[in-house]
């Protein structure tokens, strides 16, 4: 089944799976991981029963078990804009110039009308 077919509960309790999979991955108790995070034991057991985590305790959680990273994937940066991508890149330019000649010096004689 699709995560995205499953309940809130559902996904709580998979969630709880998954920090109770990574917590046995590196060979911790729950009282070790509570004490590398910061937080009660009662606090990582109700995690990983899917008792609505806080999102402090699954970040501490993340953290105590080296898979913090895990959260780009959770919710990756947002690319920018393409409002953001114009302004960036500045104006565009629409035609090419042809190199300056350079202008020939005048007298320095004061100009005057023809009568």
């Amino acid at each position: 089944m699709a995560i995205t077919d499953l309940s809130n509960d559902a996904l709580l309790a998979e969630l709880g799976d998954r920090l109770r999979r990574a917590r046995l991955n590196k060979n911790l108790t729950q009282g070790d991981l509570a004490r590398q995070a910061g937080i009660a034991r009662r606090t990582v057991q109700k995690a990983e029963e899917g008792d609505s985590p806080t999102l402090e305790t699954v970040i501490a959680i993340l953290r105590a078990v080296g898979e913090l990273a895990q959260l780009d994937l959770f919710l990756p940066p947002p690319p920018p804009s393409p409002i953001e991508l114009a302004k960036q890149r500045g104006s565009l330019r629409q035609r090419a110039t042809s190199p300056k000649k350079a202008k020939a010096k005048s007298p320095t004689k004061t100009w005057r009308w023809k009568n």
